[in-house]
């Protein structure tokens, strides 16, 4: 099989990162925003999960900004959960080390908030000669525009822009078979 594409996601080569989307700090964010965030964030584990993408799951400093969201939490499947105390999931030898013994080169990341702990581990990624897609519609800051200049950095950095939908029907690259069907009635 050739090495994976650049701009497009092959779930053999992919693994999903969810970075820090705990309890307080999503107390945090925009009300109003945020069960948008997380039932895409949602989407994203239900559909590795059914495609055998892995799945690592970071918590910031878990005593002070509690754990993952429980409606997360419980789609997590097989995911390995690892505290942090760096910004960037790359500080954490155990996450770096999952990341490079997975034999997997295409990171998909989603989480909070973006212009911090997001952005930190997507430069550190891309650094570690990682493909980094940054699924837009899966990411958040307190503050809109935050958000945004880090989308914006990471791209220039050299991350690709994707959202929710279209990371997902890349990893299933063709309809009618059975695991299409359940991850198709994902995104209705």
């Amino acid at each position: 099989m050739p090495p994976p594409d650049r701009f497009r996601l092959q779930a053999e080569h992919s693994l999903l990162l969810m970075v820090d989307v705990q309890e307080r700090l999503s107390a945090a964010m925009d009300q109003d925003e945020l069960p948008r965030v997380v039932k895409h964030i949602g989407i994203l584990l239900e559909s590795a999960h059914a495609l055998s993408v892995p799945v690592i799951v970071s918590e910031q400093y878990v005593k002070g900004l509690g754990p993952t969201v429980a409606a997360l939490k419980e789609k997590t499947g097989s995911a390995t959960f690892h505290e942090k105390i760096s910004f960037s999931c790359c500080g954490n030898s155990d996450v770096m080390s999952q990341l490079r013994q997975s034999g997997r080169r295409q990171i998909v990341v989603c989480g909070m908030e973006t212009h911090v702990c997001v952005q930190q581990t997507v430069l550190d990624l891309l650094h570690e000669g990682f493909v980094v897609h940054v699924v837009k519609d899966a990411v958040m800051s307190r503050a809109p525009a935050n958000r945004d200049t880090a989308i914006d950095a990471m791209t220039l950095a050299g991350a690709v822009p994707t959202s929710t939908e279209t990371a997902v029907f890349q990893w299933l690259k063709v309809a009618g078979t059975e695991v299409f069907r359940q991850v198709s009635k994902l995104v209705k």
